[in-house]
């Protein structure tokens, strides 16, 4: 079986030590995979504030983010101006593009696009587009081929915008086939990829959820003649993460399962039928997020 291999990079931190690390062991096994990079200002550390809402605190400790992440990720940009990680990191973009790897945008700021996309204009969405995809077209010398954004956190809004960008595909919302969304009955250009299995702080903690078990529950959910696209982060299975994340690999090559960019879950695909996404929530993550219906 395939699994659409999807690595999201939102932080200075994720770009510096989990990228280069995440080639090195995608190279080892033979791996490609979609990168989606947050390129812009690193301000994740504001999001401490949600620490106030009983959802998100208990996720916090459910995941025990400061071992997780560290503390690096979790204040950074809350006091001053975050760094902005293209033109830090630049260097890491390249070395995953010329691995071979498809490469896709994350994000200008990531914090504000989970944060407060849901009330930004048009205009405001735009630019934060134009500002990322600009960058990172710089820094790579060519267009990310995809879109990816933020939290799983997309809007009508953000889908006309992306409709103005040369993406062949987008991976904006959880879900469990390809489709094309329907906004306000026009029917988009740009096929959504949706995620299909749950993320590692998601479920990790929960009962029967542990470091030992967390490999074997995910593999249990990959089914046959399906859509089966996994989500990893720089930040976690790049680095403190990585030997849990090896093992996965391992499991799932003796198994018989191979990892594949998203993009090539389209090859062969000559109709992609429509759909709507809506927000919604799901079990193990805070606050809301689109949701193919």
């Amino acid at each position: 079986m395939k699994i659409g291999l999807r690595i999201d990079v939102d932080t200075l931190r994720g770009t510096r030590d989990g990228v280069p690390a995440l080639c090195r062991l995608l190279e080892a096994h033979g791996i490609r995979a979609t990168f989606f990079f947050s390129v812009g200002p690193d301000n994740m550390g504001r999001h401490l504030w949600r620490l106030m809402r009983p959802r998100f605190l208990a996720k916090m400790l459910r995941s025990q983010a400061a071992g997780l992440y560290g503390w690096d990720i979790l204040l950074r940009g809350t006091c001053w101006p975050g760094t902005i990680i293209g033109k830090r990191l630049g260097a890491c973009l390249r070395l995953a593009a010329g691995a071979g790897h498809e490469m896709g945008f994350h994000a200008w700021d990531h914090y504000t696009w989970q944060a407060h996309i849901e009330h930004m204009p048009p205009q405001a969405i735009r630019a934060s587009l134009e500002r990322g995809v600009d960058l990172m077209t710089t820094i790579v010398g060519a267009p990310p081929k995809c879109s990816a954004s933020p939290g799983w956190r997309c809007t009508e809004a953000a889908l006309r915008e992306k409709e103005r960008f040369p993406f062949t595909f987008n991976s904006d919302c959880r879900g469990q086939t390809v489709f094309r969304p329907l906004v306000a009955s026009v029917l988009l250009n740009q096929p959504q990829i949706p995620v299909t299995l749950p993320t590692f702080d998601e479920v990790i903690g929960r009962p029967g959820v542990t470091l030992e078990t967390y490999n074997d529950y995910i593999l249990a959910l990959i089914q046959p003649g399906r859509l089966n696209v996994f989500t990893i982060h720089a930040e976690v299975e790049g680095i403190v993460g990585r030997d849990l994340f090896e093992r996965f690999v391992q499991k799932a090559h003796a198994l018989g399962h191979a990892f594949t960019p998203l993009g090539a879950l389209l090859e062969g695909t000559s109709v992609i039928p429509a759909g709507r996404m809506a927000l919604g929530t799901i079990p193990g993550r805070a606050g809301w997020i689109a949701l193919q219906k």
